[in-house]
This record gives structure tokens, sequence and C-alpha cells, in this order.
């Protein structure tokens, strides 16, 4: 579904260009919430824009992480995870994604009920 095989992912260079927005974000982000994220095609779309609520801890610097301005670098786990998800489902919203130190920590997600589990209710 996504621009390329995620599982090849290494670099923020061999990402699309809205997937390499969203690694943006998250660090840009560094502590806080990403919410309402929708995606399409297993790719992250940002009209509408998600809504960003940052965590600030006072006496601290606070600023974006220090690879927030490099063009290419080595993408953790967390984030090749994110994509992952983003591209299993294809389309969809990200309720909520946690971040902390500029990588996803937490994803909250609706999914639809299963129909084995709506059987077993209507029994």
């Amino acid at each position: 579904m996504g621009a390329c095989p995620l599982q090849s992912l290494t670099t923020k260079s061999s990402l699309s260009a809205d997937q390499a927005r969203l690694v943006d974000l998250l660090q840009v982000t560094n502590y806080g919430y990403i919410e309402r994220l929708k995606f399409h095609d297993g790719e992250p779309v940002f009209e509408p824009p998600p809504r960003i609520i940052e965590k600030r801890k006072m006496g601290c610097d606070n600023g974006p992480r220090p690879e927030a301005g490099l063009t290419d670098f080595w993408l953790k786990r967390q984030i090749i995870e994110l994509l992952d998800l983003i591209s299993d489902i294809g389309d969809g919203e990200l309720l909520t994604i946690e971040v902390r130190g500029g990588l996803p920590f937490l994803v909250e997600l609706e999914r639809p009920v299963p129909a084995a589990a709506k059987r077993h209710h209507d029994v």
C-alpha cells in the first residue's frame, strides 16, 4: 500500500515525502501528542492537519530533536513500526500518537468490532 516496502526502509531518504513529513513532525514535537492523523493508501495525510499537543518541562531544553534539521539518518525501530502500522491498515486515522524523545511511544486507534465478536454477542 505505501510508497515502498517498509521492511527495506532504513534511512529517512528512503521514505516517501509524506512519510518523511511525519518523521519531521515527530522530531519537532519531541514530547507530546499528535492527534487525529489521517492516512490513505498506507500514507500519512496532512489535510486536514493533525492536532499537536506539546509537553514542556520547566527548566529544560524543550526544542526539537537535533535530527530535525537533517535530510538523512538511520530510522529507529519505533518509526518503522509506526509506518508499518499505517501501511498495514491502509486507510484510517490514528487517534493519538504519544511522542517521547521524537519517537512514537504509544498509538491509539479505533477499530471495528471483529465479526467473530459480533456473532458471539448475538448468541
